[in-house]
């Protein structure tokens, strides 16, 4: 199925999964600042927007094969991708490197997907689950680079807009970048600023577009398990390069604090890589009266770390 990510492709998204998802709570923070609640999401983060959206598109197309569906994620794609594929009646197979969170693994079971380890690196999860594909022909789907996942994602940003009237900026979290581009994309159409956060050495945007175009970054990070592609999408260098994204890198250390933070002062206990986007916002002076939300987006994580 091919298709395009604009606008209309996020539009398209929302109308798919009306209903399915839980549409964001937003909540106020301090001065200017807002928290948009996305770790409630079912399955526990954004990602259940685009792994809805891409499996109910390609039911509707007819393009949705007996051998179902495979992914291969740092765990929360994957979960979501078992999820939606449960509500299809779709069988599951998810691909996810040996260094994968516990919890997330336990959770996949739970859903009902048959997991794989394979490898430390998503990369080398991702070619195993490319050959599963092949031989199996089941439908590949991924953690964040196709158009459908991304305009699932983007339809976050248009519920925070109708929860925070007035909405001047959004902070999000960059790993592969999906909910990015999605949400870019969206936000483009609005008139609201982007601040894409990243940590230090989990960089594959901001290396991107320090080079005009993608390229491998190593990856280590306190984030690492759910912002550690080597590689960011086209998608969203593409929307990076429109005027009001700003990229912003912050260190382990921030990240977290940031997450200490979240639950010392709101008894909120989220990823490394959701505590991110809050890193980054610490770090940007705000003017009197902007209103900025802060997504964070994903919660699957062991609460004994922090």
């Amino acid at each position: 199925m091919e298709t395009q990510l604009d606008y209309a492709a996020v539009r398209a998204a929302a109308d798919r999964i009306a209903g399915a998802v839980r549409p964001a709570a937003v909540v106020p923070a301090a001065d200017g600042v807002w928290y948009a609640l996305e770790y409630l999401q079912h399955t526990g983060s954004f990602k259940a927007r685009g792994a809805r959206n891409f499996l109910a598109a390609h039911r509707a197309a007819g393009t949705l094969p007996r051998a179902g569906v495979t992914i291969a994620s740092g765990g929360n794609a994957g979960l979501a991708c078992a999820w939606a594929a449960r509500a299809q009646d779709v069988p599951a197979t998810v691909f996810l490197p040996e260094t994968a969170p516990r919890v997330k693994v336990e959770r996949l079971r739970g859903y009902g997907a048959e997991v794989r380890l394979v490898g430390d690196r998503y990369a080398e999860a991702l070619a195993a689950c490319r050959e599963f594909a092949a031989a199996t022909g089941a439908l590949s789907s991924h953690a964040y680079d196709h158009p459908l996942i991304a305009a699932g994602a983007g339809t976050l940003l248009d519920e925070i807009r109708a929860a925070l009237p007035g909405l001047d900026a959004v902070v999000v979290a960059v790993g592969g970048g999906g909910l990015f581009a999605g949400i870019a994309t969206a936000a483009r159409e609005h008139g609201v600023r982007v601040i894409a956060a990243e940590p230090e050495n989990c960089r594959a945007l901001n290396a991107a577009l320090t080079a005009g175009h993608v390229v491998d970054v190593p990856v280590d990070s306190v984030a690492a398990d759910s912002l550690g592609a080597t590689r960011v999408s086209e998608a969203a260098l593409a929307a990076a390069r429109h005027e009001g994204v700003t990229s912003v890198l912050v260190p382990d250390a921030g990240i977290t604090a940031a997450r200490r933070a979240l639950w010392e002062e709101h008894r909120i206990v989220v990823e490394a890589g959701a505590a991110t986007a809050l890193a980054a916002l610490r770090t940007l002076p705000t003017a009197p009266g902007e209103r900025v939300a802060v997504v964070l987006c994903g919660a699957n994580t062991d609460p004994g770390d922090l």
